[in-house]
C-alpha cells in the first residue's frame, strides 16, 4: 500500500527537514502512500524540536523556539522528542534506556508498604490529629488520661485501614503478574525463543499467531496472509468488535522467513510514545530507502490477532510507553457529598474544642486565682506552674485531650466498612445477575455508593447501552409495497418462516415473519429480485466458506452482515468474491459477476454503490444510503414510487428502525468507458484526491431508478422503557449523548420512550454558528415560558418582565426547513425546528434559572454535534444549561468523545448536581471518568468502559435497581450512621465539659480511663456498624414501586448541615441529662447503711451506666429493620459493658495491678443500690420520651412519604398474606411488545440511517490486497413527574413562589408506555408485575378529621402542597398554612396520579375529604 521513496543520503550525514512539511505530513497520512518525496524529505532527522508536534502536542508543556534552525537548549532532564529502534540491536536500543515490557499497576511491595502506607493515612487530617494527641498525653504535666486511651483506637484504625489496602494491592501484584508472566515468542539470533511479556525489549521482533493478544505496539513486517496483511480486533481498545485490516509496508511483506527476519536491521525513526490511538507517524530506513509508516502499519497493545495464521512484529513501544497504558492514566479520585461535608464537619468541630478548651482553660485561671490560691498551703501546684495564667496554658492542652472523643477518631475507619459491606450486596445481588452473559453486577469501588442515592441526571451512551447492537433485517419496501412485521393484534401471531426447504443455503438463525415476501420472490417477481441482487452485490461483507453451504460472514459494521443475510435467505445467496469478481447463488444458480468499481462509503457521501457487469454484459450500477441523500438523486419519473416509500421510511422510522433506500442505474458502455476514464484520473492524482474522487462519484450516481428501502432493528436492551419511565418518575434526567446520527437517535429516544407524542415541543437545535445556537436555544425558553404561561392561565407573573425584554415574538414556525423538513412535517407539529440565524442581537436577560426549571409542560432537546461545540463555549454555557435543564429529555447527536466529556463537566460545573454516565465501549470512557459516578455496560463493545467504571453490570434496566434500591439504601443508612455517630460521641465528651464547673477546671474525667478507651471501638461501635449495613426503611420492591422516595437524597434531607446540628444539640442534651440527673440526685442520696452515695466513683459508674443505656436505646429506636445481627450487637455490646466493666472493677486486677485499676469493687457496690438504678432509669427516661414524642407528633402530623409507604405495607399484611408479587424486576408486567421494541408512536420520523462503520473496504477489496490464498473470507418515560411533597421543599430552596392551584380534579400523571403498556399513573403496574389487589379497592372516600384551618393543600408532608394539588401534574401548586392531615388515599393520588381512588374536592373546598379504607378497618 506504501510507495517507495527516492534514495537517501547516508545516515550520518543527515539534513534539517522542514517542519511544516513534516506536520502536514503527520496530518495526511493519506496522501503519503501516492506522493512521491524530493530528496530533502527523504533524510534522516536528528533533532526535530516540532517535528511529531500535531501527534503529541498534549505531552509537551511549552512549544521550543526556533523549530526551522539553532540547537535547542540542553535540559537537565531528558525528555524523549522523537524514538528511534533498530531492529535485532538490542545493544543500540539500549543506549536509549527505553521503558521495559513489565507494567506496575501495584503501589507496594514488602519493603515499602510499611512506611509509604503510614505516610499515606498520616496526609489524613485526623489521624495526624491523633497522632498529635498521643504525642500531647505522653506529657505528665498535661495529661489526665494513660497514652493507650489514644494509642488504642489509633491503632486499631491504622490496622484496618493497612489490611484493606494490603489486599487491594495484592490483587494488583496478581494482575500485573498474570499479565507480566504471558509467553511471546521472540526472534532471537535467527531462532524463536519463548520470552515472558515483561522479557520482551524494544527492537525485538515477535511472531504472533492467531487469537494471541498483542504483547506491546508492533510494526507490522510480514503476515502468513498475502500482500502483508493481517486482521485485527480491537476491542480492548476502542471498543469496537468489527475487524479491522493491517498491513505491512510493502518491501518487508516478503520477509516472512525467520532466517530473513534475523538479518533485518531496518531502522525506525517516529513520534515519542502518546496516547492517540489512531494516528502514528514515522519512518522506516533500510537499504538507504526509506519507507513511510502510518497507523495502518501498526498492531498496537491489546489487540488480538484474528484470522490470520502468523504474523511478525518490531517492538517499537513497550510496556507503559504503549499506547493502551498511555491511554489507561490514573483515574481521577472521587469523593462523595457526604465526604466532602464530613470533613467541613469534622473542621468545624475541632474548632467546638478548642472554643471548649478556651473556656475551660479560662475557668480554669479564674478558679486558681480567685480559689485554688487559698489552698496552696495543702494543694500546691505542681513545680512547673508557678502562677494561674501558666496553669490555665496547661488546663488547656488537659481538655483538649480529655475532650478530643468529640472529634470520632473511629469515624472515616467506620464509614469505609460500611461501604466495603453496601458494596459486596451489590455484587451478591442475584437480581442483577445477567444469566444469559454469566455476568454478574460488580462494584468497583467503595467509595461512591451513597452517592448512588443522590443522581440528578444520567449521561447515556445508545449503541449497546440502550440497545443490544444487534442488527436483524426486520421490514422493506419494494415498489411501493411493504413487508415484515404485520400481525393482527386480535388474531394469531405470525409463524416464523422455514427457509431451508426454499433454500438449503439459508441462514437457520434468521428470522422474518411475513410469507408475502417469500412468495414474491418464488413467483419471480422482478423488482424483488432485483431488490435481493442489490443486497447480495452492493457491500464490502468478507465470505469464508469452510464447508460447502456453510457460509460465515464477516462485516465491517452488523447492519451489513444483516442485510446480506437476508438477501441470502431469500434466495440471493453471496458466495465469495476476488478483486474482480462477485459470485452468488440466485435462486439456486451460480451467478459470477464482473465487479468494475466500488464507490465506497463514507460519512459525508453516506451511501456506498457498486458497479457491475452481470454474465449478459449489461453494465449497472446499483447504490444503498441514507434515504435523506439518494433520494434527491432518483431520475425524475420516481416521483409516485417516492412519494410511497417515503411514508414507508417514515412508518419503520417511527418504529425505531435504522433505514436505507436502495436504487440502481443502467449505464452504457460509452457512459462506463467515460466515467471509467475520469474516475482513474482522480484515483491517481496526487492533491486532492478524496475531493476529486467523491466528484468523479457524484457523476455517476445521478438519474437514479428507486427499489426501495430496508428496516433494520438494533433491539433495545430488555427493559429500557420502562427503566427510563421509572428513573424519570424518581425526577432523575436523562440525556443521551450518541455518535450517531440525528435521525437514529430520535427514533431510539422515541422507541425508549424518552420521547413521547404527549410531549408539548421537542425542539432541535441545529444552528452552524454561535449567533444561530443562541438564537435558537432563547426561542426554545420563550416557547418554553409560552405553554408554561397558557397552562397555568398567565400565572408566572415574575417571568413576564423577562419574556417581554428578551422576546418580541416566539420565532416559531410549525415544521422544519431544509434537510429534515419533511421529517417534521410528518410530526405533525410536534417538533419544531428553530429558524434560521436572525441578525446579531444586543446581550438578552436570562431568565432566572429556578423559574426555567419549574416551568408546567413536556420539553424534549435535540442537539447536533456541531451546534454542541457552540454551545459548549464559554459565553454559551449558561443559555445552553438553562434551555437543556428545564427539558424533560436531552438527545445530544454525533458528540465525539471530548464532547461528551464536555456536557458531563458542565452539569457538574453549573447545577451542582450528583451525575451518573453509563456507557459500554471505549469512546464513552471520558464520559464515566468525568461523571460523579461512572457505570460500564460490559456488552458487545470491548471491556474498556468497565475498566474505567465505578460500577458494571450487563443489562441498562439493572441501573433503576441500583440507583432505586442499593443507591438508596446506601444513602439512608449512610445518613442515619452519621447522625447517630455525632450524637453517641457529643452525648459521651460533653458530660466532661459539665463536670469541669465542678471540680475547679482540674481536667478531672468523670470516667474510668478504660471506659474512655473502649466506649468507641467495644461499647458503641458495632450496633452502628449493623445499622449502617444492613438497615433499611422499605423493602426493596417498595423502593422500586414508589420512585418518589429517591428524592429525599437528591435534596440531601437526611444528612446537612441542619441535621447535623440537630444531632449535636441531642447529643448536647443527652450529656446535660446524663450529668445533671445522677449529681443531684447521688448528692443527697445514701445507701440502705446510711452511707452517703455523693462519691466520684459511685457517680462515674453511674452515670457511664446510663450512657450506655441511652445510646443503645436510642439506636434501638432509630434501627427501622431488625436483622439477627442487629439483636446481637445491640443487645450484646450492653451484656458486654457489664461484663467487662464488673471485671475491670474486680480484686483479681486490682491485685495484679494496683496501679492502673482503681475502681476496685465500684461496679459491684454501686450497682446494688436501688437508688442507683432508679436514677439510671430516670435518666433514660428523660432523654428518650421527648425523642419517642416528637418522632410520634411528626409521623402523626407530617408523614414522610416512606413512612405512608410502610403504612400501606403493614394494612397489607394484616389484611392478607401477600399472593403472587413479581419480584423480578420493573421491567415484567409491562404489556410486551415482540422483539425488544415498543409499538409505533402517533406521529413519525425520518431515519436516514446510513452505514455504521467510518470508512469502507472498497479501496482494499479492488486491489486484491485482502484476498487470501486460500480462501476468499474475512475472519471472523414517563412525563416530568408529578408535584410531590417534596417539590414545595425544592421550590423555597429556589425561592420560587407559585401560588396553589384552584383546579378540582386530579388526572393522572401521563404515561410514558403507550399502546398497550400500562400507563405509569399506577407506577406499581410497571415496576411489579399485578399487585396484591387493585389500589381503588383499598381505599374509598369517608369524610377526614382535619385540623382546624387546615386545607387540602395543607396535607401534603413536608409542607408542600403541591404534592396533593389536585392538578400537580401540569401545574405545581403552593405552600398552604394550617394543621396537618394525611390519607393513604391523598397520598396515593397526589404523588402517582391514581386517579379513581377518592374523589377530591377543590382546593378551596376547605378540608380533605379522603381517608383509607385500611385505615379505617385497623381502627
Amino acid at each position: 500500500m506504501h510507495r517507495e521513496g527516492g534514495r537517501a543520503p547516508a545516515p550520518d550525514r543527515p539534513t534539517q527537514p522542514s517542519p511544516r512539511k513534516l506536520r502536514r505530513r503527520c496530518e495526511d497520512g493519506s496522501s503519503s502512500r501516492t506522493s512521491r518525496r524530493s530528496p530533502d524529505d527523504m533524510t534522516v532527522p536528528t533533532e526535530i524540536p516540532e517535528k511529531w508536534f500535531p501527534v503529541v502536542l498534549p505531552l509537551h508543556g511549552k512549544k521550543k523556539k526556533g523549530a526551522g534552525g539553532g540547537k535547542p537548549k540542553k535540559k537537565k532532564k531528558r525528555t524523549e522528542e522523537e524514538r528511534r529502534v533498530r531492529a535485532n540491536d538490542r545493544e543500540y536500543n539500549e543506549k536509549f534506556q527505553y521503558a521495559s515490557n513489565c507494567i506496575m499497576t501495584s503501589k507496594y511491595n514488602i519493603v515499602t508498604f510499611l512506611p509509604v502506607n503510614l505516610f499515606e493515612q498520616f496526609q489524613e487530617v485526623a489521624n495526624t490529629y491523633f497522632l498529635f494527641l498521643l504525642i500531647l498525653q505522653l506529657i505528665p504535666q498535661i495529661s489526665s488520661l494513660s497514652w493507650f486511651t489514644t494509642i488504642v483506637p489509633l491503632a486499631l484504625v491504622l490496622s484496618i485501614t493497612a489490611v484493606k489496602d494490603a489486599t487491594d494491592d495484592y490483587f494488583r501484584h496478581k494482575s500485573d503478574n498474570q499479565v507480566n508472566n504471558r509467553q511471546s515468542q521472540v526472534l532471537i539470533r535467527g531462532s524463536l525463543q519463548n520470552e515472558k511479556w515483561m522479557n520482551v525489549r524494544v527492537g525485538d521482533i515477535i511472531k504472533l499467531e492467531n487469537n494471541q493478544f498483542v504483547a506491546a505496539d508492533l510494526l507490522l513486517l510480514s503476515s502468513s496472509e498475502p500482500h502483508g496483511l493481517c486482521y485485527i480486533e480491537t476491542a480492548e481498545l476502542d471498543g469496537e468488535t468489527n475487524m479491522k485490516v493491517r498491513q505491512s509496508v510493502s518491501v518487508t511483506s516478503e520477509l516472512g522467513d525467520q532466517n530473513n527476519l534475523a538479518s533485518f536491521d531496518g531502522e525506525v525513526v517516529c513520534e515519542p510514545p502518546n496516547n492517540k490511538l489512531d494516528r502514528f507517524c514515522g519512518t522506516l530506513y533500510w537499504r538507504d530507502k526509506k519507507y513511510t509508516l502510518t497507523n495502518q502499519n501498526m498492531l498496537l497493545r491489546g489487540c488480538v490477532l484474528r484470522n490470520t495464521e502468523a504474523c511478525y512484529g518490531l517492538v517499537i513501544f513497550a510496556g507503559p510507553d504503549t499506547k493502551l497504558m498511555q491511554n489507561s492514566g490514573r483515574t481521577k479520585f472521587k469523593r462523595t457529598s457526604i465526604d466532602r461535608l464530613m470533613n467541613t464537619l469534622v473542621l468545624w468541630i475541632f474548632g467546638f474544642l478548642v472554643c471548649m478548651g478556651v473556656i475551660l482553660a479560662v475557668g480554669n485561671a479564674v478558679w486558681e486565682r480567685e480559689v485554688g490560691s487559698l489552698f496552696q498551703s495543702y494543694l500546691p501546684w505542681d513545680p512547673p506552674v508557678d502562677n494561674f495564667l501558666f496553669s490555665a496554658f496547661l488546663s488547656f492542652w488537659s481538655y483538649v485531650i480529655i475532650l478530643n472523643t468529640v472529634v470520632p477518631i473511629s469515624l472515616y475507619v467506620s464509614v469505609e466498612v460500611i461501604r466495603l459491606g453496601h458494596s459486596y450486596f451489590i455484587n451478591w445481588d442475584q437480581q442483577m445477575f445477567c444469566s444469559q452473559c454469566n455476568t454478574a453486577a460488580e462494584a468497583r469501588t467503595t467509595t461512591l455508593n451513597e452517592e448512588l442515592g443522590q443522581v440528578e441526571y444520567i449521561f447515556s451512551d445508545k449503541t449497546g447501552t440502550l440497545t443490544q447492537n444487534i442488527m436483524s433485517f426486520n421490514k422493506c419496501s419494494i415498489n411501493g409495497q411493504t413487508y415484515g412485521e404485520a400481525t393482527d393484534p386480535l388474531g394469531e401471531q405470525p409463524k416464523r418462516l422455514d427457509f431451508i426447504p426454499f433454500n438449503p443455503l439459508a441462514d437457520p438463525d434468521f428470522c422474518f415473519y411475513d410469507d408475502k415476501l417469500l412468495e414474491s420472490v418464488k413467483v419471480g417477481d422482478s423488482h424483488t429480485h432485483e431488490f435481493f441482487r442489490l443486497l447480495s452485490l452492493c457491500h464490502t461483507v468478507m465470505s469464508e466458506e469452510k464447508s460447502e453451504g456453510e457460509l460465515l460472514y464477516k462485516a465491517q459494521s452488523p447492519d451489513e452482515g444483516a442485510l446480506v443475510t437476508a438477501a441470502r435467505n431469500f434466495g440471493f445467496v453471496f458466495r465469495s468474491r476476488t478483486p474482480g469478481t462477485i459470485t452468488t447463488t440466485e435462486m439456486g444458480r451460480t451467478v459470477t459477476y464482473s465487479l468494475l468499481a466500488i464507490l465506497d462509503f463514507n460519512n459525508i457521501r453516506k451511501r456506498m454503490s457498486v458497479i457491475v457487469r452481470n454474465p449478459e454484459g449489461r453494465i449497472r450500477l446499483y447504490c444503498k444510503g441514507a434515504d435523506t441523500v439518494l433520494l434527491d438523486r432518483l431520475h425524475p419519473c420516481n416521483q409516485e414510487l417516492m412519494a410511497i416509500t417515503s411514508d414507508h421510511l417514515n412508518e419503520y422510522a417511527a418504529d425505531g428502525l435504522r433505514t436505507l433506500a436502495l436504487a440502481y442505474r443502467d449505464l452504457s458502455e460509452d457512459e462506463w468507458e467515460s466515467w471509467s476514464e475520469s474516475h482513474r484520473f482522480a484515483d491517481k492524482a496526487t492533491d486532492c484526491r478524496e475531493d476529486r474522487l467523491a466528484a468523479a462519484y457524484e457523476q455517476i450516481e445521478q438519474d437514479m431508478m428507486l427499489l426501495g428501502a430496508t428496516a433494520i432493528e438494533d433491539k433495545l436492551q430488555e427493559g429500557v422503557p420502562e427503566t427510563i419511565a421509572v428513573l424519570s418518575l424518581a425526577n432523575i434526567k436523562i440525556w443521551v449523548l450518541t455518535g450517531d446520527k440525528q435521525e437514529t437517535a430520535v427514533n431510539i429516544g422515541y422507541s425508549c420512550k424518552m420521547l413521547t407524542d404527549d410531549m408539548t415541543e421537542v425542539f432541535i437545535i441545529s444552528g452552524h454558528t454561535v449567533q444561530s445556537v443562541r438564537q435558537e436555544l432563547r426561542r426554545a425558553r420563550q416557547r418554553m415560558i409560552e405553554v408554561s404561561r397558557s397552562r397555568d392561565g398567565g400565572k408566572e407573573e415574575a417571568s413576564e418582565g423577562w419574556g417581554e425584554a428578551c422576546f418580541m415574538s416566539n420565532g416559531f414556525k410549525e415544521g422544519q426547513e431544509g434537510e429534515n423538513s419533511a421529517a417534521a412535517a410528518e410530526e405533525g407539529g410536534k417538533q419544531l425546528q428553530c429558524s434560521p440565524p436572525l441578525p446579531p442581537s444586543p446581550p438578552l436577560p436570562r431568565p432566572p434559572s429556578n423559574f426555567m426549571e419549574n416551568i408546567s409542560g413536556e420539553f424534549a432537546l435535540v442537539i447536533n454535534g456541531h451546534s454542541l461545540a457552540h454551545a459548549l463555549e464559554a459565553d454559551m454555557e449558561t443559555e445552553f444549561v438553562s434551555t437543556a435543564c428545564a427539558c424533560k429529555a436531552v438527545i445530544c447527536c454525533r458528540v465525539t468523545p471530548l464532547q461528551k466529556a464536555q456536557v458531563v463537566e458542565l452539569i457538574k460545573k453549573h447545577k451542582k448536581a450528583v451525575t451518573l454516565a453509563i456507557g459500554d465501549g471505549a469512546n464513552d470512557v471520558s464520559m464515566i471518568k468525568s461523571a460523579h459516578i461512572g457505570v460500564g455496560i460490559s456488552g458487545q463493545e470491548g471491556i474498556q468502559a468497565v475498566l474505567a467504571s465505578d460500577y458494571s453490570f450487563s443489562q441498562f434496566r439493572f441501573l433503576q435497581r441500583l440507583l432505586l434500591v442499593h443507591g438508596r439504601w446506601s444513602y439512608l443508612r449512610m445518613c442515619r450512621f452519621l447522625c447517630y455517630f455525632f450524637y453517641k460521641n457529643f452525648a459521651f465528651t460533653m458530660v466532661h465539659f459539665w463536670f469541669g464547673f465542678f471540680c475547679g477546671f482540674s481536667a478531672q474525667t468523670v470516667y474510668d480511663q478504660y471506659f474512655i478507651t473502649l466506649y468507641n471501638i467495644v461499647y458503641t461501635s458495632l450496633p452502628v456498624l449493623a445499622m449502617g449495613i444492613f438497615d433499611q426503611d422499605v423493602p426493596d420492591q417498595r423502593s422500586l414501586e414508589y420512585p418518589k422516595l429517591y428524592e429525599p437524597g437528591q435534596l440531601n434531607l437526611l444528612f446537612n448541615k441542619r441535621e447535623f446540628f440537630i444531632c449535636i444539640a441531642q447529643g448536647i442534651y443527652t450529656s446535660v441529662v446524663l450529668f445533671f440527673v445522677p449529681y443531684a440526685i447521688l448528692s443527697d442520696a445514701t445507701q440502705s447503711t446510711g452511707v452517703p452515695l455523693a462519691d466520684y466513683q459511685t457517680f462515674a459508674v453511674t452515670t457511664a451506666t446510663a450512657l450506655v443505656i441511652v445510646v443503645s436505646v436510642q439506636i434501638a429506636l432509630d434501627t427501622g429493620f431488625w436483622t439477627i445481627i442487629n439483636h446481637v450487637f445491640v443487645w450484646g455490646s450492653l451484656g458486654t459493658y457489664f461484663t467487662i466493666m464488673f471485671a475491670l472493677h474486680s480484686q483479681t486486677l486490682f491485685r495484679i495491678f494496683p496501679n492502673q485499676f482503681h475502681f476496685v469493687g465500684s461496679a459491684q457496690s454501686t450497682l446494688l443500690q436501688p437508688v442507683v438504678w432508679l436514677t439510671i432509669a430516670l435518666a433514660t427516661a428523660i432523654c428518650i420520651v421527648p425523642v419517642l414524642a416528637f418522632r410520634f407528633l411528626k409521623l402523626d402530623l407530617k408523614p414522610q412519604l416512606a413512612d405512608t409507604v410502610r403504612y400501606t405495607q403493614l394494612v397489607r399484611q394484616k389484611r392478607r398474606k401477600p399472593v403472587g408479587r413479581s419480584v423480578g424486576g420493573p421491567w415484567r408486567g409491562v404489556g410486551s411488545v415482540s422483539e425488544g421494541r415498543l409499538g409505533a408512536r402517533g406521529g413519525s420520523r425520518r431515519s436516514g440511517y446510513a452505514f455504521a462503520h467510518q470508512e469502507g473496504f472498497g479501496e482494499l477489496i479492488t486491489s486484491g490486497k485482502n484476498m487470501r490464498l486460500s480462501s476468499l473470507a474475512l475472519a471472523t418515560f414517563a412525563s416530568r413527574h408529578s408535584s410531590s411533597w417534596i417539590d414545595t421543599l425544592r421550590r423555597k430552596n429556589k425561592s420560587v413562589h407559585t401560588p396553589p392551584s384552584t383546579s378540582g380534579e386530579c388526572s393522572p400523571a401521563p404515561s410514558c408506555l403507550s399502546g398497550s403498556v400500562p400507563p405509569l399513573s399506577n407506577s406499581s403496574s410497571v415496576l411489579g408485575g399485578s399487585q396484591d389487589a387493585p389500589m381503588e379497592e383499598e381505599t374509598a372516600a369517608a369524610p377526614a378529621q382535619t385540623a382546624p384551618g387546615s386545607s387540602s393543600e395543607a396535607a401534603a408532608p413536608q409542607g408542600s402542597a403541591g404534592g396533593l394539588n389536585p392538578t400537580a401534574v401540569r401545574a405545581p401548586g403552593g405552600d398552604s398554612p394550617g394543621g396537618w392531615t394525611l390519607s393513604l388515599g391523598t397520598v396515593q393520588e397526589a404523588l402517582f396520579g391514581w386517579k379513581g381512588i377518592t374523589t377530591r374536592a377543590s382546593s378551596s373546598a376547605g378540608p380533605s375529604s379522603c381517608v383509607a379504607k385500611e385505615t379505617s378497618q385497623i381502627k
